[in-house]
């Protein structure tokens, strides 16, 4: 079994990333490993909690970025979730999980509504219901939208998309956004809501894709192709 919950979650993103099917047995021990996490201490407002070492070391996330602290717990939370929903395992208590998780993640980040006046100043008043702390967490976030988490998917992706085009720099990067971090969800999303996004960074994505001699670790071969991927997309 994983060693930790951000393993258990890389296998279930690394199956439907590449498109392979996990036999009914490992992905029953997955969704029961990552489940018993939830409500545990160290989760992020009862979503699934990483274990000790984890927390002190920081975790790796499915492209290869590094997250730790306030933003690992929350975003494992979400990757949580999301692998839950992807395993689709149909069990009483993996599925009360889930439930429950999702419930108190949508507690933080509210509904589709305009800013109350005294969050009119921050940053995040545009954007309510489709963005979460920081530019990695809402990444996090969408991810687990466009695996079918909360509700009003489609509606939040598109204020999401508006507050990443608000991120961006002038090179094809964006400010805060881990930059593959940021392409592994819109490589998910329909090619109409990513593809502006996809384009603007389009010339990263091509030298990245272009470069000669095989992957040199897992993650970049998961990069190399959501480059690829990407780029048909554009």
């Amino acid at each position: 079994m994983a060693s930790g919950l951000a393993e258990a979650i890389d296998r279930v993103n690394e199956a439907h990333f590449w498109g392979k099917k996990l036999a009914k047995t490992e992905s029953a021990k997955l969704a029961k490993f990552i489940a018993g996490r939830q409500g545990l201490p160290g989760a992020y407002f009862g979503s699934f909690a990483l274990f000790e070492a984890e927390i002190k070391k920081g975790v790796r996330l499915f492209t290869g970025e590094r997250a730790v602290s306030a933003s690992a717990r929350h975003i494992m939370g979400e990757e949580g979730c999301r692998a839950l929903r992807l395993l689709n395992v149909k069990d009483k208590a993996v599925q009360g999980a889930l439930s429950a998780a999702t419930g108190h993640l949508l507690e933080r980040i509210g509904p589709i509504q305009p800013a109350p006046a005294e969050w009119r100043d921050k940053w995040w008043a545009n954007y309510m219901g489709g963005v979460f702390c920081c530019a990695p967490c809402s990444v996090g976030f969408w991810r687990h939208l466009v695996a079918g988490g909360f509700d009003h998917q489609e509606q939040r992706l598109k204020i999401g998309m508006k507050y990443l085009k608000l991120l961006r720099r002038s090179d094809g990067e964006y400010r805060a956004a881990p930059f593959w971090w940021t392409m592994s969800v819109l490589v998910e999303l329909p090619a109409v809501v990513a593809r502006d996004e996809i384009r603007y960074a389009a010339n990263r994505l091509e030298k990245y894709r272009n470069r000669k001699g095989p992957p040199r670790d897992v993650y970049a071969e998961r990069r190399h192709e959501i480059a690829r991927r990407a780029l048909e997309m554009a």
